[in-house]
């Protein structure tokens, strides 16, 4: 006889998952509607999730899940905690000098209109990347693409902003 798994489908096992999986998340984090936030995107992978039928352990599956998203939030935490630390140093050095804070200002709009020039799913790659901290792999799984394409977005996306930053800069590219 075939023992039937519990499927996080069915209404009464989602149910009791979620309960599960939303206390789990306030215990680590600080805001409670954060936390419900977090458990409702859970169960929103969870149903975009291409191969669900072969999860033999859905709960422990989406545990996983919700521990991956909560190193994300960590993650994006640190990295704009860092850059508000860096911007009020930024801001009390040049604070003082209208010159360096109105360079500092084109600078950042040559980036933005760099980004802007990219495809969509570079620009993504490149963010997750670099100002989320993801790995590739998890950009990869994120995007629901290969690692090896998340390498050649990341790859292009820095070559081209490179390339245009320099050129602005009245630098030669090198061909």
């Amino acid at each position: 006889m075939q023992r039937l798994k519990p499927d996080p489908g069915n209404g009464d096992t989602v149910r009791g998952v979620y309960g599960e999986i939303l206390h789990f998340l306030r215990k680590r984090m600080d805001n409670a509607s954060d936390a419900a936030d977090m458990t409702q995107d859970v169960f929103a992978q969870w149903l975009g999730y291409r191969d669900r039928a072969k999860v033999e352990q859905p709960r422990a599956f989406l545990f996983r899940m919700a521990r991956n998203l909560l190193s994300d939030h960590w993650r994006r935490q640190q990295v704009r905690q860092a850059v508000l630390q860096d911007g009020e140093t930024d801001t009390t050095a040049t604070a003082d000098d209208p010159l360096d804070h109105a360079q500092q200002a084109q600078r950042l709009e040559q980036l933005r209109r760099v980004l802007d020039e990219l495809s969509p799913r570079r620009r993504e790659a490149l963010m997750l990347h670099r100002f989320e901290g993801l790995t590739q792999a998890q950009i990869a799984e994120r995007m629901n693409i290969s690692v090896s394409m998340v390498e050649k977005h990341i790859a292009a996306a820095l070559l081209h902003c490179k390339r245009c930053l320099d050129s602005d800069d009245g630098r030669e590219q090198p061909q």
